[in-house]
């Protein structure tokens, strides 16, 4: 492929894929330095438990190093393990945990609409986002410390995914792009290219629409869809975590992640074009 066909903003290469959501290349977005992620290093994407036989020769052809799995061991029993990439060394780092939340899911997958009201109605879907990212950032600085270590050192060309690929593996990713200096509205940018709707995960609810309640009805996919959009405001509140816990995202990545110097540099060298 050639370099603009590798950008998040030509998504040709995303048409290629049928069992996997949600992929792209972040090659191309600028850097305030002047220079650009580098195309081919550095992509994301949902699961690939559903890749297809095509969908796996076209990721074989990317030449990946590291393939980072965020899911729990929940999400990977509910969705099947990754297919098997050539060479590529495959990482699961949970970045949730299985027991966190789990009633809750149970509640939005089987749950009827009262209790769906209940759980998600007048902003506490949108509130419980807010809360999870907030979350990732303080409490999984250890994984997102060994991910940019890794990647400074020998681990790319590399792909983060975690289920639906927006929100562990786009806070990961967003993670990535701070430590390369990538504008903050450039990362917002791409972050929200995953509301798209052929990029969204697939909802599914179990229940029987003959019974007299559709678990697919308007109503239901309403209250649902906070939890399955990617939106600004959830990552604007990761960002201002990272303010209000280390005054900046220098520190952040230097006290919180041990990033040094010395690393981040490597990192954006080999990540880094231009």
């Amino acid at each position: 492929m050639t370099q603009q066909s590798q950008s998040p903003q030509v998504p040709e290469a995303e048409t290629r894929l049928v069992g996997v959501r949600n992929f792209r290349d972040l090659g191309g977005l600028p850097a305030a330095d002047g220079r650009r992620v580098r195309p081919g290093v550095l992509f994301r994407s949902g699961h690939l438990a559903h890749a297809t036989e095509a969908d796996t020769a076209f990721l074989d052809t990317l030449g990946l190093h590291t393939v980072f799995d965020f899911r729990n061991a929940a999400d990977i029993k509910l969705e099947g393990p990754d297919v098997t990439l050539s060479g590529v060394r495959n990482v699961n780092l949970p970045l949730s945990d299985p027991a966190d939340g789990a009633g809750f899911w149970t509640m939005v997958r089987e749950g009827d609409l009262d209790t769906l009201r209940r759980l998600l109605a007048e902003g506490r879907a949108e509130n419980r986002m807010i809360g999870s990212y907030r979350s990732i950032i303080t409490t999984r600085i250890v994984e997102h410390g060994r991910i940019l270590g890794e990647m400074a050192e020998d681990s790319s060309p590399v792909l983060m995914h975690c289920s639906a690929g927006k929100d562990r593996a786009g806070l990961s990713i967003a993670v990535t792009l701070l430590a390369l200096g990538v504008e903050r509205e450039a990362i917002e940018a791409d972050y929200l290219a995953s509301a798209a709707a052929h990029r969204r995960y697939k909802i599914w609810r179990k229940g029987d629409p003959g019974d007299g309640t559709d678990p697919m009805s308007p109503e239901v996919m309403a209250l649902l869809l906070p939890l399955f959009d990617a939106r600004a405001e959830y990552l604007a509140a990761a960002f201002a975590t990272i303010e209000e816990t280390w005054g900046g995202t220098d520190r952040y990545l230097a006290e919180g992640l041990g990033l040094t110097p010395e690393r981040r540099e490597r990192l954006r060298e080999r990540l880094l074009t231009g």
